[in-house]
């Protein structure tokens, strides 16, 4: 499971042309989305939210933060959000359930730390 986790966050992470590689590979297709600030559906409703995300914070990076806890199709686990190399700014915290085929089906996040 910490291989997917590396390849949530490398979606995070992505570029354009990398982001859509990377959803096609790793997310299925009617894959669900949801944290305090979204509820979307579908590859093209995350790629659009993943995008929004990247704009609101421009140079900042997706890191791990902990060990990855996991059973069953599911994981758990903690999130940073700032500066390369840098005490990310937000902290959050998402459990992934995966599909029959080991791709992502389904998150739900929480955020634990945002600025004021």
């Amino acid at each position: 499971m910490n291989d997917i986790v590396t390849r949530y966050l490398d979606t995070w992470n992505a570029t354009d042309e990398a982001l859509a590689e990377l959803l096609a590979t790793h997310w299925s297709d009617d894959c669900v989305y949801v944290d305090p600030l979204a509820d979307v559906h579908g590859r093209d409703a995350v790629r659009a939210t993943i995008q929004a995300v990247r704009t609101q914070f421009p140079g900042f990076v997706f890191t791990s933060v902990g060990e990855v806890d996991a059973h069953h199709q599911q994981a758990r686990f903690q999130w940073g959000l700032g500066p390369a190399g840098e005490e990310p700014v937000i902290v959050g915290f998402d459990v992934v359930v995966l599909d029959a085929d080991q791709r992502i089906r389904d998150v739900r996040g929480f955020l634990d730390r945002v600025p004021a």
